[in-house]
């Protein structure tokens, strides 16, 4: 059995080396975020996001659009042949990019606005 160590996830390339980083940014950056998602979450705020960001998509047809995506690359490869992972692998490029950007910048409003209220992150 041969064990290969320099793949990504689902045993895909991880692409080129990153170039040198600074990592007491990167600790703040993270820091950050994780403090903006706890009171996210303690608010209520992330559940409401996530239900506005769910009608949205449904709303301007993006999940029939993705659902027929996900049947097309089932019927190329033969159901026999498809993984869940290789489909996610197919779908979640495309289903990113049909993201309209009127949803997507309504959604950063919406977090903005709450960042705003909430300053003390």
């Amino acid at each position: 059995m041969v064990v290969s160590y320099a793949r990504g996830p689902q045993g895909r390339d991880p692409g080129p080396a990153q170039a040198p980083f600074d990592v007491s940014k990167m600790n703040k950056d993270a820091q950050m975020r994780a403090a903006i998602n706890q009171k996210l979450i303690e608010t209520g705020e992330r559940e409401r996001l996530k239900e506005l960001l769910r009608a949205k998509l449904i709303e301007c047809g993006w999940k029939d659009q993705l659902k027929a995506h996900c049947k097309e690359v089932i019927k190329e490869k033969g159901l026999e042949h498809v993984t869940v992972d290789d489909l996610v692998a197919e779908i979640t490029p495309k289903g990113r990019a049909l993201v309209p950007d009127s949803v997507k910048k309504e959604l950063l409003q919406r977090i903005r606005t709450f960042l705003a209220q909430h300053a003390s992150l």
